[in-house]
């Protein structure tokens, strides 16, 4: 069962999220196509919630913003790996459409951070 974190907690819906990821990767059968695939599943999920954790302690904006597109960057490649496992993997297919929309969420919440962070002139790119 995929569980869900507090929508409003972006430390532990991340964190929550890289777990689930771990667990729907431990259910799916290892084989040549599945396990490059879920190698870099579990790293790019994994990488959205420690990188969120490294921005909340950035040493400065600049650091923080950097962080923030890591994140962003890293639930977008996250959609990808789903897409691919579901396409390798057709019993995993609804597991991963679920997993799909919770990044693709991710990917939207970080967008907007990043588009905040740019209106209020904390950081010109």
């Amino acid at each position: 069962m995929i569980e869900f974190s507090n929508k409003y907690n972006l430390e532990e819906r991340t964190s929550k999220f890289g777990e689930n990821i771990i667990d729907f990767c431990r259910k799916i059968t290892q084989d040549v196509v599945t396990r490059p695939i879920t190698s870099q599943l579990i790293r790019s999920a994994t990488s959205i919630g420690a990188n969120y954790m490294e921005a909340n302690g950035a040493s400065s904006k600049k650091d923080f913003r950097n962080k923030i597109y890591i994140c962003k960057k890293e639930s977008r490649e996250t959609k990808y790996w789903l897409q691919m496992i579901a396409k390798a993997d057709s019993e995993a297919k609804e597991k991963a459409r679920i997993l799909w929309k919770e990044a693709h969420e991710l990917t939207l919440i970080f967008s907007k951070i990043l588009l905040t962070i740019e209106k209020k002139g904390n950081f010109k790119s």
